[in-house]
């Protein structure tokens, strides 16, 4: 069974289901983090939604890059999650279904391309409380404890 974060079901709401891939970034005991300035300021994981016909491998590449502007090696999943969601910027109820990874940064190539987007690094110890969701916060602790 895939672990449940964050809001309760919306009764009577029908909930489209989203794949959804994203990353850990550890470079020594720092954390590389996006920030999303719409719809609401939040901290998160890198990633987002996997587009049709591509592999859950390459969206992780794709979004890493886009939002933090960063490549990344050796990704290693680490578990999945469920969250129930609105998400404004698609008018659209979603079941995220989210795999998280475990990957290691290698090379700034630029800005992040995402509008909205910046790239912030921080102590691991202290990224947890920044995090805007239950399941991110979840296994970026899972990461700090050593798996």
């Amino acid at each position: 069974m895939i672990r449940r974060f964050g809001e309760p079901l919306v009764r009577g709401q029908r909930y489209r289901l989203r794949h959804g891939v994203y990353a850990v970034l550890l470079r020594g005991r720092d954390v590389l983090l996006t920030h999303q300035v719409e719809p609401d300021p939040e901290f998160q994981l890198p990633g987002g939604g996997i587009d049709p016909g591509e592999s859950p491998l390459r969206a992780l590449h794709r979004e890493v890059g886009e939002e933090t502007g960063w490549t990344i090696a050796e990704p290693r999943r680490i578990g999945a999650f469920r969250r129930f969601a609105y998400m404004p910027e698609y008018d659209k109820w979603a079941e995220k279904l989210c795999t998280v990874y475990l990957a290691r940064p290698t090379r700034r190539i630029g800005p992040p391309t995402e509008p909205g987007h910046r790239a912030v690094w921080a102590p691991i110890e202290a990224a947890g409380p920044l995090l805007g969701n239950d399941g991110d916060r979840h296994f970026l602790d899972l990461v700090r404890r050593g798996l």
